[in-house]
């Protein structure tokens, strides 16, 4: 039996291109195929619509062609994306088969291309009699999304965070006891949902992994399905199981930039007991990230740029504080004005300027001068010489000690030879008149009178 599942639509104004682009081609592809159900499992809409918009035409328009063809399922999905109540109207849209609404917690057959549910989260014993006479040709399992609210209103709000998983996999189990008699007659059973499974990877290839998802691998395979068609996260992965799978679809078109691999529905085949699930590629828009780390590269952007005719660019790149004027973004602009549309992001890295490591453990003054000193190669012996003058001398005596020392170097025989008059290196031609400025027979001592004066001068 063949299904063809479809999710993650987000039909809305800023989407509507690609989105009715993409699902227009998924239901011509599904009823080309000869699918014999259709499963839509939630975010259809992005948003809150007006009755009057185009986008819930266009929408609307392509689940009555699907229904057309066969039976159509469509599961409540997160509120802010497909507020409640968003798919009541679609019951109601149905053509030559039957649209059904799956809003609550139930368990529902498909009998002779109509849907019958549950009058509880299950089917009780005397529901399941009724089997034996006319049998289903399929029992989906379903599980919108829920309402956390609700939850954190009957357990806490510290354990709803935590414990939606639990009620969940209490919920499959419960189910699973049932499909687990279904399959034994013979009758398909498959799972809907619109969820996180922890673990799984999103669009943009982080794993999700925590413990406020809505579900785990082992929790939905002891749903006892043949195969569980799941909604929400837009990249496309399975798991299987003895034979069972279950599997997301990933979003019906591309919507952000950064997105990887392909996009498309899943066209399914179930039977008891096993299931198989092929992903079909829709049309999405093609899309070119671009970053850099620094200035962004001007020649290889105008390469990219000869093939981006009819793509969606995104050229990113960051840039120290102090050069942020180098990069034109204008140029860029110009570059791309054939693409299908350009977005330009920069980010700009402030001046951060840290103390040296550790200096914060140290507790007087003395400790943090020598860890500075060690960090920067800087021999510490002076410095902490002058740290003392510092800390004990005042202003004046400090400066005549100073005085003094230098008069003492200034008046020492060594020096001659050290800092010898600047007669001593002139250039040629030039000595023996600067010699002679000075009176002759002057010795080393009366030589060190003008350097004497110098340093002080100086």
């Amino acid at each position: 039996m063949q299904f063809a599942h479809f999710s993650d639509l987000h039909y809305a104004p800023d989407n509507l291109a690609e989105s009715d682009r993409c699902f227009g081609f998924a239901v011509s592809n599904a009823i080309d195929r000869g699918a014999v159900v259709g499963v839509i499992s939630g975010d259809s809409t992005d948003h809150r619509l007006d009755a009057h918009a185009p986008s819930l035409n266009a929408l609307a328009t392509q689940v009555h062609r699907l229904s057309n063809a066969m039976p159509v399922l469509m599961l409540q999905g997160t509120f802010s994306h497909e507020p409640p109540g968003t798919l009541d109207n679609f019951a109601l849209m149905g053509g030559t088969h039957q649209i059904f609404v799956a809003d609550r917690v139930s368990q529902v057959a498909l009998i002779d291309g109509r849907f019958w549910a549950s009058k509880g989260p299950v089917f009780s014993n005397d529901e399941l009699r009724q089997f034996i006479d006319v049998q289903p040709e399929v029992v989906f399992t379903c599980l919108p999304t829920v309402n956390k609210g609700q939850l954190a209103a009957s357990v806490g709000a510290l354990e709803a965070g935590t414990g939606l998983g639990d009620v969940l996999a209490a919920f499959l189990a419960a189910a699973g006891r049932v499909n687990k008699q279904l399959r034994a007659s013979g009758i398909r059973t498959v799972g809907v949902s619109h969820g996180t499974v922890n673990g799984c990877t999103t669009e943009h290839g982080v794993v999700m992994a925590g413990f406020d998802h809505e579900f785990s691998l082992t929790a939905l395979f002891e749903a006892e399905c043949d195969a569980f068609m799941l909604g929400h996260i837009h990249k496309e992965q399975q798991w299987e199981r003895d034979g069972r799978l279950v599997a997301y679809p990933g979003s019906i078109g591309r919507f952000h930039y950064g997105e990887e691999g392909d996009k498309g529905y899943l066209t399914w085949d179930v039977e008891p007991g096993t299931a198989t699930a092929t992903l079909v590629a829709t049309p999405s828009r093609q899309m070119i990230c671009v970053d850099f780390d620094g200035p962004p590269d001007m020649a290889r952007l105008e390469e990219i740029a000869a093939t981006a005719g009819d793509k969606f660019v995104r050229v990113r790149w960051q840039v120290d504080e102090e050069h942020r004027q180098v990069v034109d973004r204008e140029a860029i602009k110009a570059m791309f004005s054939g693409a299908a549309d350009l977005k330009v992001e920069s980010r700009i890295l402030p001046v951060v300027r840290s103390r040296a490591q550790g200096i914060s453990l140290e507790t007087t003054v003395e400790g943090k001068l020598a860890r500075w000193c060690d960090l920067a190669s800087v021999d510490a012996a002076p410095l902490q010489e002058r740290l003392q003058l510092l800390a004990l001398g005042d202003a004046e005596a400090i400066a005549a000690g100073v005085l003094e020392r230098l008069n003492a170097q200034a008046h020492s025989p060594s020096l001659a030879v050290v800092l010898p008059h600047p007669a001593a290196t002139a250039p040629a031609g030039e000595s023996e008149g600067a010699v002679a400025d000075h009176p002759a027979g002057t010795s080393a001592p009366a030589t060190l009178d003008w350097l004497n004066d110098d340093l002080f001068a100086a």
